[in-house]
């Protein structure tokens, strides 16, 4: 199974950055993972939202091919990380398509990006950071990997 994370632009706090960097290490001893910054508006003010999020759906589209897709969204699904482990299992075990998880900018997703999610995740009823959303992202993907490969993770 090939895994991407999607997200655009690149990740300003070094500390968050270190994180992902150290997760995104970890998983790739257990499983092809690829991390895609794609294109982000650049100076534009919150108050332009449709057109950043326009930028932004158009840079994430550019590179989702024939992928499971995954969308990170406050409203998606909740799972525990047992479950989220089965869910990567299945997919894993219906072979083919790669799974694309798309985390989105500081306004979330573009409708049409939403859209076309095969699932919608939620990580928290609580909101977290763009930013920070990341690195939970990747420290579950890690945490599924070692339960389906029989591998103890610290709790």
């Amino acid at each position: 199974m090939i895994l991407k994370v999607l997200w655009p632009g690149r990740t300003k706090t070094a500390a968050v950055r270190e994180l992902e960097e150290h997760y995104l290490r970890r998983i790739r001893t257990l499983a092809p993972c690829e991390v895609i910054v794609t294109e982000t508006s650049r100076g534009l003010d919150e108050k332009a939202a449709k057109k950043i999020l326009e930028i932004e759906a158009r840079g994430l589209e550019k590179r989702l091919k024939d992928d499971y897709i995954v969308c990170l969204f406050d409203g998606g699904r909740e799972m525990t990380s047992v479950e989220f482990a089965r869910f990567l299992s299945d997919r894993e075990a219906s072979g083919g398509r790669g799974v694309a998880f798309i985390v989105g900018g500081f306004l979330g997703l573009a409708d049409r990006i939403l859209e076309r999610a095969d699932l919608k995740l939620s990580l928290s009823r609580m909101t977290l950071s763009h930013e920070l959303c990341r690195p939970v992202l990747l420290e579950q993907i890690f945490r599924s990997l070692t339960l389906m490969k029989g591998r103890s993770y610290a709790k």
